[in-house]
């Protein structure tokens, strides 16, 4: 894992290739077609659009989730998620109770900027990505400095961790990008309290 990419208050680590090749391509697959996706709407700024992208949660039993007048309740977890959160739990020496799925069927989804700041995930939260199919380009910038900013490329079989104090001054992002034709599918492992 290549060092911290922030410069102050929080901590970044990207590792490509946490999966290989085989693995990753066998976990794209199932993820795309196992996973019970579905498209939800949200608020933004009093207004209520679909959001761009696919999503779903899966977790320990009344582990629920709430943002932005979203609430969501666990799937249980199947058994390439169990697989790929073994994996990551070995590697990081902690136990995630739950994992928020995205599905990026192309460039026109994304993500806008914000925080994982959900009182559910209590103070300074441990959250790893990982990314399978299409490359994305990951945005971080200081939530009070918006100049400063940092990018990634996350790669298929890539693990992302941010830990710390990140989603107190940092926010994330993953911009449209209309040449990207490929779907993308991310999983944000968490520990809800």
């Amino acid at each position: 894992m290549q060092g911290n990419i922030l410069s102050h208050n929080g901590e970044v680590f990207y590792l490509g290739n946490f999966f290989d090749l085989e693995q990753s391509n066998h976990f794209y697959q199932k993820l795309i077609n196992e996973v019970e996706w579905k498209q939800e709407p949200v608020n933004i700024y009093g207004k209520e659009v679909m959001q761009p992208r696919l999503t779903a949660w899966y977790g320990d039993s009344g582990k629920e989730i709430h943002y932005s007048g979203i609430s969501m309740k666990p799937h249980p977890w199947n058994s390439a998620l169990l697989n790929i959160k073994e994996h990551i739990e070995k590697h990081l020496q902690l136990k995630f109770t739950s994992a928020l799925l995205n599905q990026y069927r192309d460039g026109n989804d994304g993500l806008g900027w914000h925080r994982d700041n959900e009182k559910e995930l209590g103070i300074n939260p441990t959250i790893a990505s990982v990314s399978f199919g299409a490359s994305r380009t990951f945005f971080i910038r200081n939530y009070k400095n918006k100049k400063e900013k940092y990018t990634v490329e996350l790669e298929h079989g890539s693990l992302l961790l941010m830990r710390k104090e990140t989603q107190h001054f940092w926010e994330h992002s993953i911009p449209k990008r209309k040449r990207v034709i490929e779907p993308r599918v991310n999983i944000t492992f968490r520990v809800m309290k």
